[in-house]
């Protein structure tokens, strides 16, 4: 059973596409840019994109049901690789606040992203008791 996840505490989809995908055992998001859901926003530095990506993320997983703690695959898409050691700290703050493992994780450069922000995050999560 698939079921679409649309939640107004991530900014909505901009093209023909849903925020996430409930598959049962599997909540996959699709990927999030640094936009605040309430005012469209953008933050400046890349710190505070890469946590506000991952909120947005969070917001889809747990529309779906899940926590942090059910992330077990990032992939993070990059404009500028010298920005990785900034956007990593704040992905380790940000699992470590939520006392979740960290994922499995892929972290790639890209020529360029969605309203020129810096970074686009996107998560697979897996339910608890799908083991």
């Amino acid at each position: 059973m698939k079921k679409s996840i649309t939640t107004p505490r991530a900014p909505g989809a901009i093209g023909p596409y849903v925020q996430g995908v409930d598959l049962g055992k599997l909540v996959i998001t699709s990927g999030q840019i640094p936009v605040d859901p309430a005012n469209g926003a953008i933050p400046e530095s890349v710190a505070d994109q890469a946590r506000l990506g991952l909120e947005n993320v969070k917001a889809i997983i747990t529309a779906g049901g899940l926590t942090v703690g059910d992330i077990i695959k990032t992939t993070v898409f990059i404009s500028d690789m010298n920005d990785f050691a900034a956007i990593n700290l704040v992905y380790q703050q940000f699992f470590d606040e939520h006392q979740a493992t960290y994922p499995a994780r892929s972290c790639v450069q890209v020529a360029c992203l969605p309203k020129d922000v810096k970074l686009e995050i996107e998560a697979i999560a897996l339910r608890g008791d799908a083991l």
